[in-house]
Order: C-alpha cells, then sequence, then structure tokens
C-alpha cells in the first residue's frame, strides 16, 4: 500500500495535473546560445541581454519603443497599380502578395508614421523586413515619397530605417524606377533645408543602398547589421580576392568612412533625439514635465524678487 500511496498516485495525480507550458517563453539568441525569457529581450527591444547580439524587431515595435508612450498616426501611402507586369513565376505575384499580407497583416514593406519622440515632433519611416525581404516596391516608394512630403508639410525631420534585401524582382524595372523617385524625394528635404537621417538595420542590400538608404544628412547603423550593394561572394568573384574580415558589416563601413555612427538600439532613441535637436536648432530635450532650466530659475528669480518687494 506504502508503494501505491507514495508512488503511483503522485505520478498519476501528475500526469493529468500537468499544466502546459508556452512554447513562446523563451528565445534563443542567434549569435551566443542563450536562452532568454521572452519579456525580458522584449523590454531590451530584442537585443541580447548577454552578448549584445541585435535581434530582428517589427515595424511596429521599433515605432512603438520610438515614439513617446507608444503613440503615433500613421501616414496614408497611396496604393499602386497591382501586378502591372502580370508576373507569374512559380507563384502569380498578387499570391505572393496575398500570403504577406495575411502573414504580417501589413500593406506592404514600409510604414510611415508621425509623432513625438522625447516631445520632438517628427515623421518616421520604417522598412519591415518581413514582408517579402523588405524589397523596394512601388509602394515602398510612395510611401517615402508620402513621408517626405508630410515632414515638409509639418516642417519635421524624417527618420528612415531601411532594412532590405533589394528591389522587388516581381515589379522589374518599375521596381527599380523607385530608385530615382525616392531620390527626388530627399532632394526636396534638402531644398525645404530639413534634416533627413536613416539608421541602416540588419540587412540592407542592393538597390535600397544605392539609393535612399545612403543620402541622409546623418548616417547611423545598429551594430553588426550587414550593409553593401553586392554580395559578398560576388565581389570575391569579381576581384579574385579574398574580402577582409567583416566586410560590409557596420563597423567596418565606420572605419572606412561609410557612415557616422554604429549605434545599440536601446541608446538609439536617445541619439536621435539629440542629432535631430541640434540639425533643427533646437534646444536640448527635456525629459519629463518639468520646465526648462532657464524657466526654473527665471521663475524663481521672480519669486524671490516679488518676496522682497
Amino acid at each position: 500500500m506504502n508503494w501505491i500511496t507514495n508512488y503511483v498516485r503522485p505520478t498519476i495525480n501528475s500526469l493529468f495535473s500537468r499544466r502546459e507550458v508556452p512554447e513562446n517563453l523563451w528565445t534563443k539568441c542567434d549569435d551566443c546560445g542563450t536562452m532568454l525569457f521572452h519579456r525580458e529581450l522584449s523590454e531590451n527591444l530584442n537585443v541580447c541581454t548577454n552578448c549584445g547580439h541585435h535581434m530582428p524587431i517589427g515595424a511596429r515595435d521599433r515605432l512603438a519603443t520610438l515614439f513617446d508612450g507608444g503613440l503615433y498616426t500613421e501616414v496614408a501611402v497611396p496604393e499602386p497599380v497591382a501586378d502591372p507586369l502580370h508576373f507569374k513565376d512559380q507563384k502569380k505575384y498578387t499570391d505572393r502578395i496575398r500570403d504577406a499580407r495575411k502573414k504580417t497583416s501589413e500593406k506592404d514593406a514600409m510604414l510611415v508614421a508621425e509623432g513625438e519622440m522625447i516631445r520632438t515632433p517628427v515623421v518616421v519611416a520604417v522598412q519591415d523586413f518581413s514582408f517579402m525581404g523588405g524589397s523596394m516596391s512601388m509602394y515602398v516608394g510612395n510611401a517615402i515619397i508620402a513621408a517626405a512630403e508630410r515632414a515638409i508639410e509639418l516642417n519635421r525631420p524624417l527618420i528612415l530605417f531601411s532594412a532590405a534585401g533589394g528591389a522587388r524582382m516581381q515589379e522589374g524595372i518599375l521596381g527599380l524606377m523607385q530608385m530615382p523617385r525616392t531620390t527626388i524625394a530627399v532632394q526636396m528635404l534638402k531644398e525645404a533645408g530639413l534634416p533627413y537621417i536613416v539608421v541602416l538595420t540588419h540587412p540592407t542590400t542592393g538597390g535600397v543602398t544605392a539609393s535612399y538608404a545612403m543620402l541622409g544628412d546623418v548616417q547611423i547603423a545598429e551594430p553588426n547589421a550587414l550593409i553593401g550593394f553586392a554580395g559578398a561572394r560576388v565581389i570575391e568573384q569579381t576581384i579574385g580576392e579574398k574580402l577582409p574580415e567583416g566586410f560590409q558589416r557596420a563597423e567596418y563601413l565606420l572605419d572606412h568612412g561609410m557612415l557616422d555612427r554604429v549605434t545599440k538600439r536601446t541608446d538609439l532613441k536617445e541619439e536621435l533625439v539629440t542629432i535631430v535637436r541640434m540639425l533643427m536648432k533646437q534646444d536640448p530635450a527635456i525629459h519629463g514635465d518639468l520646465p526648462a532650466p532657464d524657466k526654473v530659475n527665471d521663475a524663481g528669480a521672480a519669486t524671490a524678487d516679488a518676496a522682497k518687494a
């Protein structure tokens, strides 16, 4: 009876009372292999707390971390003509678009939003790599033009986060034509005297790198981001030489003058606000609800003078 009471019954009870553990509680770091609790990883903006490896972050999650209180207003983007080339490979282009929209719940590979970062009004465009590899399409071109026009209308700087594998092959020359279109949009910002800041994230390659992603007044990249036009293997085969270690990574490009900064994601918001306010000739940002220091001093002096009187 002791064996039944002490072993069999508890074992049976444990089988029936065992709780199901959700599979998404932990995430394994791609770089160091550390198991990370998803809540801690999310609070650290998808940056590994052990080795600092920057994992992918969704476009909407990035917007939520940038804007004060996670509040922002989306900027409308004109819809382009659907499947102008009637392209078909293993699937119809329209079917690929439908599948991507179902998977990501987004219209296309770029989101545009307006709001405040530490009380600094900005317009932000974020490329979504999860939507067909963030490929540059007619919609993406329309999104960048809409972002530039909205920034000019509101007299705000434009911050763009790039993440792409290049132009969208299913749109052919129409996808490639977004390179000059977006270049003109950037020129509109420059003529209006508004800053255009680019944050290159992993990966940024192809025609995106050959256009709007490398035209910023300030070029910032996240650590170890892959940035380049052609692939490393293609370059090696072309020049017949072995490329140096870390070639096309953010740190290598910084050392060779193609970037201004390599900034951790957790420090990015503060740095962007500092740069924007400097370029816009504004006073430094003030955290919280306190008035500016000079106003505090003036108010204090006025109160003291009134008390003496």
